[in-house]
């Protein structure tokens, strides 16, 4: 019997020319690095199994002493890019502790593989066969990893979805806030679960509040007329500004403070300061100076906002969609009927809504303003 030891370029023939019996190595391995959280398995120790394989000359693993690898350390660490053998050792008792690989040792501890006739007849070293044996068994595991990953995705997908239609709703919140922390690590599924529900919880919530019908501003007694300005603060003419440099509906006005309802120049359609600061008489109870040009009105609602439970987010997109001033008149309706209206940041979302539709418009809240006040 000859000593035959295998080299960084050949091993022995026998070895080469076996018949394959086991299942594909790399097959194997892939589906063992999916099913690594199952195993606990680190990418470490992956890496020194890849190590282990790659001294197979054959893309199956061979049964009996073929399938043994007998590579010293040095070699094996040359293999890994000069790991330290410290950590090699450790990967290696880590990978037999699983009972993926097994450990034969030679009398004197050496791993060598002795030949007879051109064949393996006794090999020292590292044993793979266990991970033959468990190939059913890592198959399995790697199949249910995926489909928890699946799982996974839909549940994190579903997540950010409630959380994008929560922010549109309600703007960003503490919830909306640590659900995009959680998404940003690898939480488990009962995290996953329990953000879910609280987000869909929220969600609904907010929708409720959104569809209620909102409280009617007027008392009057409406007639048969099917005219939407008295039924309701929304109509479906399309009448919303886009920015601070186009406001058709609402007059500018630099007013004396003695002369505040001079009629300015423009269209006779327009809104009047006059006609918004006689509507809107609840404003006087928090800040009794009277404003005296539409920048005072929109600095009034910038502070009257944030009392009515209205978010910025929500306040700055009305601003965009309805304009400055428009959305500035709007907070102050909204503080006339802040006893009857249960959520103004949703009735405000709403409206935004309706503007960006191009159904909203503010002579009707005005109207009924006024026209509670003749009732009452």
């Amino acid at each position: 019997m000859e000593t035959t030891f295998r080299t960084a370029f050949e091993r022995p023939r026998a070895a080469v020319q076996s018949p394959a019996e086991g299942p594909d190595k790399w097959a194997l391995l892939d589906r063992l690095t999916i099913a690594a959280d199952d195993f606990e398995l680190s990418h470490r120790t992956l890496t020194v199994l890849k190590a282990l394989l790659s001294f197979l000359p054959s893309r199956q693993i061979p049964s009996g002493p073929a399938g043994v690898v007998f590579a010293s350390n040095a070699r094996l660490s040359d293999r890994l890019h000069g790991m330290p053998e410290s950590t090699l050792r450790r990967h290696l008792a880590r990978l037999v502790k699983l009972g993926l690989i097994a450990r034969q040792d030679s009398p004197n501890r050496k791993r060598f593989a002795r030949s007879q006739q051109g064949n393996i007849a006794l090999a020292f070293g590292f044993d793979l066969a266990p991970l033959v044996l468990q190939a059913g068994v890592i198959d399995d595991a790697a199949r249910e990893a995926e489909e928890r990953l699946q799982r996974t995705l839909a549940q994190r997908d579903r997540i950010l979805v409630l959380r994008h239609a929560l922010i549109r709703q309600d703007g960003p919140s503490a919830l909306t806030d640590e659900a995009g922390r959680v998404l940003r690590r690898k939480p488990c599924a009962d995290l996953l679960s329990t953000l879910e529900a609280q987000l869909r919880s929220a969600l609904e919530v907010t929708e409720q509040e959104t569809e209620t019908p909102a409280p009617r501003l007027s008392t009057a007694k409406l007639s048969g007329n099917d005219v939407q300005n008295e039924r309701h603060i929304q109509d479906s003419v399309k009448s919303y500004f886009d920015s601070e440099e186009s406001t058709p509906a609402l007059r500018r006005e630099e007013q004396p403070a003695d002369k505040p309802d001079i009629t300015p120049s423009g269209t006779d359609s327009g809104i009047l300061l006059s006609e918004v600061l006689t509507a809107c008489k609840e404003v006087r109870s928090y800040f009794p100076e009277r404003p005296r040009n539409w920048a005072d009105v929109v600095h009034l609602a910038d502070r009257i906002a944030p009392m009515l439970g209205i978010d910025l987010p929500v306040l700055h997109e009305a601003k965009r969609q309805i304009g400055l001033e428009s959305a500035a008149v709007t907070v102050l309706c909204l503080l006339e009927r802040a006893a009857a209206i249960r959520s103004p940041g949703a009735y405000l979302r709403r409206l935004t809504q309706m503007a960006r539709l191009g159904r909203f418009r503010l002579e009707p809240m005005l109207a009924a303003l006024n026209n509670r006040q003749i009732v009452s």
